[in-house]
């Protein structure tokens, strides 16, 4: 193959394995119902804004390369089947450690970087095992926990598991609200909830999902984006992957600007991750350029954006090989776990 190098300061991934942890945990604050219940969103003016974005943003060759490079680091790798076996949850961690073929970072130029992904995001059942497998790679173990993906185990039970997971070694918990909360107005009792589960995570980061495919209208994304943020959420999260509609620009859009708005008023940078859905390399590049355009370079790290997906991985790496030898290859040739 022909040597490429992919040069791009800007987009280029981190040669460090440690790629979380290394910024201020969100403290919270004291929930300003104020500030939730004045909250709107313009639904035409999102949607004119997203529909515009691919005709206005683009990139091609070693820059397309090297923006998918980077999102290759923000990819938390997931696999939430009911078929679920220790051997699977193996392969994911050995696939997360060397996500892209050598031979493909060779002819990008790219030899020696420490490129992996984000992280691994399992049931609590394979957290452990997960932990054992990924070793001192410095990848992070995620586990969805408070009865993922409905939500709706009984309170306590929900918080136990937050506790078991991070005692079995998971050091970020994506835990799912209850929808119940958003869609009766009672952002009081969101509120409590999302701050009990911050507490059980002790120092793991905490990743809120609000399934936003079941909260009906971008207000209520924008409105429990805010509350969950107030309480202590490090990460919003769009989705649980299980729901009839998971990630989209439009609700990125509104999570992207209730993420800015709580940095303008405190001071804390809170991450972002989408999910469900996204398994295209095109589809990916659009969600990293509304990060930068809304919230700037800094939110296109792992520690501030990650991806949850599990077929994107492999199409990412077979965009790479083509762009190294003008040939597609089949996804098989491209496993993931």
């Amino acid at each position: 193959m022909e040597t490429v190098a992919v040069h791009n300061a800007a987009n280029a991934p981190s040669q460090s394995p440690e790629r979380t942890h290394n910024r201020p945990r969100n403290a919270g604050m004291e929930l300003d119902l104020s500030w939730v219940l004045d909250t709107r969103v313009n639904l035409s003016a999102t949607e004119r804004r997203v529909a515009s974005l691919p005709g206005r943003r683009t990139v091609k060759k070693d820059a397309q390369a090297a923006w998918l490079l980077k999102a290759v680091t923000c990819i938390d790798l997931t696999t939430l089947n009911g078929d679920d076996t220790p051997e699977r949850v193996k392969r994911l961690c050995a696939k997360a450690m060397n996500p892209v073929r050598a031979d493909i970072l060779d002819s990008l130029g790219m030899s020696g970087r420490s490129i992996t992904t984000g992280a691994i995001c399992v049931y609590h059942r394979f957290v452990a095992t997960a932990v054992e497998a990924l070793g001192d790679s410095g990848i992070p173990v995620a586990a969805v926990s408070t009865g993922f993906p409905a939500g709706l185990s009984p309170h306590h039970l929900k918080v136990k598991e937050i506790e078991a997971s991070v005692a079995d070694g998971a050091s970020e918990i994506d835990i799912v609200i209850t929808r119940e909360h958003v869609l009766t107005g009672n952002w009081t009792a969101l509120y409590e909830e999302m701050k009990e589960y911050r507490a059980a995570c002790g120092d793991a980061h905490v990743k809120a999902i609000l399934a936003t495919g079941d909260l009906k209208t971008l207000r209520n994304v924008a409105k429990a984006s805010l509350v969950c943020m107030m309480a202590g959420a490090d990460f919003i999260k769009t989705s649980t992957g299980k729901e009839g509609v998971n990630a989209t620009l439009a609700v990125t859009l509104t999570m992207l600007r209730a993420i800015r708005a709580y940095y303008e008023r405190t001071g804390i940078k809170i991450g972002y991750k989408p999910a469900g859905g996204i398994s295209a390399a095109k589809d990916v590049l659009n969600y990293q350029f509304l990060m930068k355009d809304e919230l700037g370079r800094e939110w296109l790290e792992p520690d501030l954006f990650r991806i949850g997906a599990s077929s994107l991985l492999a199409d990412i790496e077979r965009q790479l090989e083509h762009h190294v030898t003008g040939a597609y290859s089949a996804l098989n040739r491209h496993p993931i776990g």
